[in-house]
């Protein structure tokens, strides 16, 4: 067939007719909504325009074949349906990014019980919003749920589950009612930075307070929830810090601030069911103690004693003031649950000086004393005390003075000003001043007892120099006064030791002096030296020489000796023989005078052998005339002339002429 010739003709006609007609069912399937195609990163929410079962009566989505809004959606790809009973709305699928949180707003289920803020997803069937039969069916609750969704991509019916995220809010067919509520949410969502969880960094040393805004109120009297959990030491992992919320209210926690709190962590919490307040975290530091002032708990017994009225002390975890107190450190303290008032246990100074504080500002309210002395002088008196506080004692002092500030103010500045206002009545100014010492002594002894009272330990008490008031210079007089005197004694002291100064100055003159001195004194010393040894071995040799000399003499005068005695035997033997010879001339001529002058002569000789002299002295004295040759002056001559006078006169001359000869031999002449 000729095709221009179909097209001219009849042909046309057929093929208009034909393309009229795939239009026309073309029009009809699109109209009739047989077939759709869902893209992938989209779901269908399918309403169902009619059925032979009506409209549903209760609720917005039909569960039972109604018309309306079925729970089941449709995935990717291409879906055929009945003709025109079916109408399809493509949706989005529910992306939550990263490190995010969205929310989610049952649109139908059952309602809210009077005291839910969020529905409750405490059962499988009520927490899974991919299934909206199903979580109908299971009973789930309309309203903001208390489980969100985390990350991750859901095929989500927004019809009936509305989902909130930080970007936008995933929805269908919303009323501008709905829409305005879904995105108040958002705002208070957005406001408690509810789209992100919650973290606490390590470095910043935070503490998570929780608020609850979900379950049942707390019992009259409390203000502080308690932990919840079978055991409250695994409160925490019980409901997995309030990130489980349904787990939190079955085990009985309550609306409202809580007791727990969370610590260093990324924890992803439904702000909408609790609210995290980021607070530090409570330090003791080293040297102090913390007293805790517990405001909620259980309520004990006093354990402070019978004797001790001031106030309970009560133990650790009890409502009160707790026994025992808690060490240097850092503590997750929940601080609207209690107060931790810290206290200085090592020595700390209360100065009363006005414009000074100390690190604790326990005395910025102090002040001077005001003092009148005895001589009615009006001073101020500066102060300082160093004190201590025994660690085991500070509850003690909080029971008793609410805080070591009060206890300050309230009565240890009464104490001290009235103490030392009594001293100073007793005293002139002058001796206030010069008696500071004492004054000093005295008020650390007798305060000592009076701050064992309020368990504080005194350690020191501190005066300075007291002061006049503005324009009174009564006291800068006086102090002038005593400084011309002291003045006046350090110049004697002054001159006094100037005057040793003087004496050290002469006695260093004179070492100086001996120094510059020393060559020549050392030589002088030296040549003194070499003269006493020069000396003293001038008088060894003397000394030998004397000795030798001795020795000399003595042998001389024993030779001397020896040889005299020699000569006195010899002239005794010549003497025997002369006498010999006399007796026998004696007896050749008789008589008795010859006799006695032999005997005496004889004894005359032994004497002259006894003797260690000289027979011839050297020396010859002469008593008369003579001529030479004569021994008319020798003593033995002399004597014998006397023993022998009358002997006969040849015999006589003859022993008178020998006996001088003999003596001189004797003598060595």
């Amino acid at each position: 067939m000729d095709f221009l010739g179909f097209l001219d003709g009849s042909g046309v006609i057929q093929l208009a007719i034909w393309i009229a007609v795939l239009v026309a069912i073309a029009a009809l399937l699109r109209v009739s909504n047989v077939f759709r195609y869902i893209p992938n990163n989209q779901v269908g929410i399918v309403e169902k325009l009619w059925s032979l079962k009506g409209s549903i009566d209760d609720g917005f989505i039909a569960l039972n074949g109604e018309a309306g809004y079925e729970p089941e959606v449709l995935r990717g790809g291409l879906h055929m349906l009945f003709p025109f009973m079916y109408r399809i709305h493509r949706s989005d699928l529910v992306t939550v990014g990263q490190g995010k949180i969205a929310y989610v707003f049952a649109r139908d289920g059952a309602p809210l019980e009077p005291s839910q803020v969020l529905g409750a997803n405490d059962t499988e069937d009520k927490s899974d919003f991919q299934d909206a039969r199903r979580f109908l069916l299971g009973g789930g609750q309309k309203g903001p749920q208390r489980k969100v969704l985390r990350e991750g991509t859901y095929a989500i019916n927004t019809t009936q589950f509305a989902v909130i995220t930080d970007e936008r809010v995933y929805g269908h067919a919303l009323s501008e009612r709905e829409r305005g509520v879904l995105e108040g949410m958002q705002l208070t969502i957005t406001e408690r930075w509810g789209f992100a969880p919650v973290v606490l960094a390590a470095d910043h040393d935070l503490v998570g307070i929780v608020t609850v805004h979900d379950g049942p109120s707390l019992p009259p009297g409390e203000i502080i929830a308690p932990e919840v959990g079978i055991d409250l030491r695994e409160a925490a992992t019980f409901h997995n810090n309030f990130q489980e919320p349904e787990k939190f209210l079955a085990g009985g926690g309550y609306r409202g601030r809580q007791l727990q709190v969370i610590v260093e962590g990324t924890w992803y919490i439904n702000r909408l069911f609790a609210t995290v307040e980021a607070v530090p975290k409570t330090v003791i530091p080293v040297g102090n103690v913390g007293v805790v002032i517990f405001y909620t708990g259980p309520r004990t017994d006093d354990v402070s004693g019978e004797q001790y009225r001031h106030g309970e002390l009560v133990l650790n975890g009890s409502r009160g003031v707790w026994k025992d107190p808690l060490l240097p450190g850092k503590y997750a303290f929940n601080t609207y649950a209690g107060k931790i008032e810290v206290i200085p246990t090592v020595n700390f100074i209360l100065k009363w000086v006005r414009g000074e504080v100390g690190a604790m500002k326990l005395d910025e309210n102090l002040s001077e004393i005001s003092l009148i002395t005895r001589d009615a002088f009006e001073p101020t008196l500066p102060l300082s005390v160093v004190m201590h506080i025994d660690y085991k004692k500070a509850p003690m002092i909080i029971q008793r003075f609410g805080d070591v500030k009060k206890l300050v103010e309230q009565t240890l500045d009464p104490m001290v000003s009235a103490f030392f206002k009594n001293i100073a009545q007793k005293m002139t100014l002058i001796e206030l001043l010069q008696n500071r010492a004492a004054i000093q002594a005295e008020s650390a002894r007798e305060m000592k007892a009076k701050f064992e009272s309020y368990s504080l330990d005194l350690q020191e008490v501190l005066i300075g120099t007291p002061r006049a008031a503005a324009n009174d210079h009564t006291i800068e007089n006086i102090l002038i006064q005593l400084r011309s005197r002291q003045i006046a004694r350090e110049q004697i002291e002054t001159y006094q030791e100037q005057e040793k100064a003087a004496v050290q100055e002469r006695a260093l003159n004179e070492a100086k002096a001996t120094a510059a001195a020393q060559t020549a004194l050392t030589q002088s010393l030296i040549q003194v030296k070499v003269n006493e040894n020069e000396g003293a071995a001038a008088l060894a040799r003397a000394q030998k020489d004397a000795e030798t000399r001795k020795v000399t003499a003595a042998a001389v005068g024993e030779q001397s000796r020896l040889e005299g005695q020699g000569e006195a035997d010899r002239v005794l033997a010549v003497g025997a023989a002369n006498a010999q010879a006399t007796k026998l001339a004696v007896d050749a001529y008789g008589g008795p005078e010859f006799r006695l002058a032999e005997q005496n002569f004889a004894k005359f000789a032994d004497a002259l052998t006894r003797i260690n002299q000289p027979l011839v002295p050297q020396f010859l004295m002469s008593g008369g005339q003579a001529g030479e040759g004569s021994g008319a002056g020798l003593i033995p001559t002399a004597m014998l002339s006397s023993m022998f006078g009358r002997m006969m006169p040849d015999a006589l001359e003859k022993l008178k002429d020998e006996a001088p000869k003999a003596a001189r031999r004797a003598n060595g002449q």
